[in-house]
């Protein structure tokens, strides 16, 4: 094996094992006597530690940026969702003004006919309903059908022989809304099982 001026050179690395840099391939730089000393000659450091800290910097420095990026996207998204839950309130509160607009008017007519009376709270329930509908939330008040635990809740069992065993006899309280997105279950009676 001849000898180098660098000295033996060592057996060669593994394949696929990382190198390290060898100071053979450095690029060759300016003679020393004709190089000018730069702001680190009087401590004697050399320039790769300056290239070092340099990149070091640079690579804080964008971390940074991406921390304040990111604090800056999570406090925007914060505000946005924000401004969307109160428009949606403020949509939904002002679905539900001509449905007390229509029961003040019901009650300033109190003293007359009190059929009338009855037929116009009819008219404001289902006006409420109606709205309740479009906001995704349908009533659900049918009898005679099997019960499901996810739109019936079971306030009572009842012996009826005419239902099969296992329906809903009876509704005390309607639900509202389907099984995904359910405001409440419907109150209900269910047959008994023989």
């Amino acid at each position: 094996m001849p000898i180098s001026p660098r000295g033996p050179e060592p057996d060669p690395p593994p394949e696929g094992a990382v190198q390290p840099p060898r100071g053979d391939l450095e690029q060759p730089g300016p003679p020393t006597d004709q190089a000018e000393p730069g702001p680190d000659a009087a401590t004697g450091t050399t320039a790769p530690d300056d290239a070092y800290a340099a990149a070091l910097r640079v690579a804080e420095d964008g971390w940074r940026r991406a921390l304040a990026d990111l604090d800056n996207l999570r406090k925007r998204h914060t505000r946005e969702l924000t401004g969307q839950a109160a428009s949606e309130r403020a949509r939904t509160a002002a679905a539900f003004l001509p449905v007390i607009d229509n029961l003040e008017l019901a009650l300033s007519h109190a003293a007359a006919d009190p059929g009338a009376i009855v037929e116009g709270v009819r008219a404001v329930r289902d006006q409420a309903v109606n709205v309740l509908e479009r906001l995704g939330y349908p009533r659900h008040a049918e009898t005679g059908v099997p019960f499901d635990p996810a739109r019936h809740e079971v306030v009572g069992v009842v012996q009826e022989p005419d239902a099969d065993p296992n329906t809903v006899v009876q509704v005390l309280r309607p639900g509202y809304g389907d099984a995904e997105r359910q405001l409440r279950p419907a109150a209900v009676t269910v047959a008994k099982r023989e």
